[in-house]
Parts: structure tokens; sequence; C-alpha cells
């Protein structure tokens, strides 16, 4: 039987009164892309951080390729790389100079070390920049250089918390591909986000996280099924009016509709009778909406019916997030 990259049973941590994580079970297949989704302070971060033996759980246990995160953290370092929302790179060093940094904490043989630090900056596209100090590099390449320093031991297991926070479209498509590749060649990606588009692309198996514990598991599509055929979505003219329009719409869809903004979503199993239902029901309250759509699901309608929120809202929980690094 093969064995899973990543088993976590039961996780709790607690900050004073404030569980981040309250009992948080997953299994992660060797060689696929796991992602956590979830609003800031849902718990994601400090499952990272557990799993990478940064933090101890309260309870519960977990395992990387079989090491136990609490009694044997220098094999499950030795297994890992990590990547954070923030590059964890020196400034006033170059690209070469950070890899080769990395590559002797690491341990690795000097030989190997200038291998490395060549083909990594191949890989990610940095060797024109390779002798610039890292403080003239764009967001994206520091990006990219921080991923290439947590791979300098060639780990089977990738941690990335909110890799591409803050990039442009284009930078964040870049990282995209590379991670997709990284996938390819074998290596296993536990990913936590706040981007729908990114869980949809990259995800194979995804777990919505809200208030530290699991609200929803599958594939993407699977995720997106759930829902129902249809949403409907409902733009109004002011905030008075999207709240009136909420409540006179309670009992059209198939789960309670979701406010968002000035916007109602409502998912519904039969879009075409269930939009004269709407009509009929704003109708009767007196009610003009400004907009009516009518969509397949997307990932963004999972998470506003499993949570009530966008999945870039905060909500609060575990700490703010910091530069994750000492690891790799």
């Amino acid at each position: 039987m093969e064995t899973a990259a990543i088993v976590a049973s039961g996780l709790v941590k607690r900050f004073g009164d404030v569980p981040a994580l309250d009992g948080i079970d997953l299994t992660v297949p060797p060689g696929t892309v796991f992602g956590l989704l979830g609003p800031n302070g849902a718990g994601k971060t400090t499952a990272v951080r557990i799993l990478t033996t940064i933090l101890r759980p309260d309870a519960g246990e977990a395992r990387v390729f079989g090491h136990d995160v609490m009694a044997d953290p220098e094999a499950v370092r030795n297994s890992i790389g990590l990547a954070g929302q923030y590059a964890a790179v020196d400034e006033n060093l170059t690209g070469t100079e950070n890899l080769r940094m990395v590559g002797r904490l690491t341990h690795l043989p000097k030989a190997l070390i200038t291998e490395r630090s060549r083909d990594l900056l191949e890989r990610f596209d940095l060797v024109e920049a390779a002798n610039r100090p890292v403080r003239t590099y764009s967001g994206g390449m520091r990006r990219r250089l921080d991923l290439a320093a947590s791979l300098m031991h060639r780990p089977p297991v990738l941690f990335l918390d909110e890799p591409t926070t803050g990039l442009d479209p284009r930078s964040r498509s870049e990282l995209w591909a590379v991670i997709e590749d990284l996938v390819a060649d074998g290596t296993t990606v536990l990913l936590t986000t706040q981007y729908l588009e990114e869980a949809d692309r990259l995800a194979d198996q995804l777990a919505v996280v809200d208030h530290g514990r699991i609200i929803a598991q599958g594939t993407p599509a699977e995720l997106k099924a759930s829902l129902g055929s249809t949403v409907i979505e409902i733009g109004m003219p002011g905030e008075g009016s999207a709240l009136m329009a909420l409540q006179a719409l309670g009992r059209v869809g198939i789960q309670p509709p979701v406010l968002e903004g000035t916007t109602v979503h409502l998912t519904v199993s039969d879009g075409p009778s269930a939009l004269l239902e709407v009509l009929r029901a704003l109708d009767a309250e007196g009610i003009a909406p400004s907009g009516v759509t009518l969509r397949e699901p997307s990932l963004d309608d999972v998470f506003l019916s499993l949570t009530g929120q966008p999945a870039d809202a905060s909500s609060g929980g575990e700490p703010a997030d910091s530069p994750l690094r000492g690891v790799a």
C-alpha cells in the first residue's frame, strides 16, 4: 500500500482562548496538489506551521512520509520545502548567493550546491538576474527565488503558504506553471490559498477551512457539483435594497441566499423556473434589481455558500501571517 505523503488526524491548536485549529483531518497522496482554501484566520497557516514542525499541536498527530512531526522533526524537515506568502530571501545577497547559502544550511555537498544553484536559476528563469542583489528584483522574481531556495535539497513534499499573494496576474500565472511542472516531476504540494482560480487550476483535492475546521472536501469539480446546477446572481442598487432582497428570497434556492456586497447569490436546481420565482418574489415586495445573471456554479459559490463570505475576507482567529523559512 502506497504511503501517504501527508497525514493529519485531529489537529488542535489554541492561541489563548482562540481555537486556531479545532480537529483537522487530512490525507495527501504522493505526487498530488492538496489545497487548503479559506479566509485569513481560518487556520490554514497554523496547519502548515504544525506540519512543517514550526508549531506543536495541542492535540492530534501528523506524519510526513511516515515521519511524526513531533517525535521525529528532523526527518520531517529533511523531507520538505517551505515557501510562504513573503519571499524569505536576503535582499543584500545576489540570487546565486541566496541559493548557495540555503545549500550550506541544508548541508549539501559543495559541488552539488553549485550544480543545484545553476539548475534552479535556469528553471525559474533567473539566470540573467543571478548576480544582481535581490533588492533589485521584482516581486515575482523574489517569489520565484524563494521557491527555488525551498527546492535546493530536492524535497519530496513542498508546502506553499499563499505563495502568489500580492503578485500581478502575469507573475501569478508564471508561478502556477512552475508548480505544475514540479508536480509533474513527482513533487507533492500542499497549497494554502485565498484565490479561487488558483485552487481550481492547481488542486487535485480541496479542503475548505473555516474557524479551524474542515467544512467541505473533494475535488474542485465535486465541490462545485455539490451546490446544484445553477447560480442566480441578483444585483441591487444599494445595501438597503440588497438586504430586502435577501429576506424576500430566503426560501427560493436549495440553500439559503448569500449576500456579497450588494449582490445576492442563490443556488438553485432548476434555473429557468427559479429565475421566474425570483422575479415574482422581488416584484411582490416592490424590489427592483439592477441586474440578474444566470450561470453555472464556481468555487466562489462553494465558498460563499459554506462560509457566508468571499474567500479573500478576513475572519480573525490565528495570528497574522509572517515570513516562513527555517525548514527548507
